[in-house]
């Protein structure tokens, strides 16, 4: 019986293409660090390099948090709380302006409420590397405000302990929510980071894509799609685990 779906956010939810938000992304961060008189520091390689530490972390008792901001003070020597204000203000005057490189995926907030109408725990199972202001900025965009959707997760740099694709950051959410892998699907369009290591716990997956690419192996995953193929088919009763039914390109089947 499924108990939770995990739901990933960029390109799963929200319709946000790297390739275009990254590089604006690191710009305005890059512009309005040397404007605020930051301009002795490569501020876009010393933020890689500090996600980077945050990825190879997996210590429970230390939040992603926690670790990008010591790597950050070690390799610049900058005090953190001055750091950490211009972050804070980056990500209230400058980040919204990144929406306009995304858009809404059809379906998904009808997606989460029949979900929740049905009793399953949801999570936005987006990777952690970003702080709560930023996730919850573009699940707004997403049109999934969380002041309106109850989510009972939402997966951020603040209270988080280990990031995507390591299998300690499911284990983290399967313990937050109460429940065990094989009540879980994880929902996201990144094969390694979101079917690889939910599949290594046993979490069922499907994989989130929007053409017809096979996917790399598909024995972990119960099926693969558009966010709408699945929420079509979830209404019209499939569930994982349901053996007598068979998954095929672009959506679970609708009959055995």
């Amino acid at each position: 019986m499924i108990k939770a779906i995990l739901l990933d956010l960029d390109d799963t939810l929200l319709f946000n293409d790297m390739r275009a938000f990254l590089p604006r992304y690191f710009g305005l961060l890059a512009q309005f660090a040397q404007a605020a008189g930051y301009g002795e520091y490569d501020m876009v390689r010393e933020l890689l390099y500090c996600t980077r530490e945050v990825i190879a972390n997996t210590d429970p008792q230390v939040t992603n948090r926690e670790v990008f901001w010591a790597a950050f003070q070690q390799r610049t020597g900058a005090p953190r709380s001055r750091t950490e204000a211009l972050f804070d203000r980056f990500y209230a005057e400058q980040f919204p302006l990144l929406r306009s490189v995304t858009s809404p995926v059809p379906g998904a907030a009808d997606l989460v409420r029949w979900c929740q109408a049905r009793g399953w725990r949801v999570v936005v199972a987006t990777n952690p590397l970003f702080p709560t202001t930023a996730i919850e900025q573009r699940l707004a965009w997403a049109g999934l405000p969380v002041a309106e959707m109850r989510f009972d997760l939402v997966t951020t740099f603040d209270n988080m302990h280990a990031t995507k694709p390591q299998p300690a950051y499911y284990r983290e959410i399967l313990a937050a929510v109460g429940c065990r892998p094989e009540e879980a699907l994880m929902v996201g369009d990144d094969w390694e980071n979101d079917v690889v290591p939910a599949s290594v716990l046993n979490l069922h997956a499907y994989w989130i894509t929007s053409d017809a690419t096979s996917p790399p192996d598909p024995d972990l995953i119960v099926g693969w799609g558009a966010l709408a193929q699945l929420y079509d088919a979830l209404r019209r009763g499939w569930l994982p685990g349901d053996h007598s039914l068979r998954p095929a390109p672009f959506s679970p089947p609708n009959e055995p």
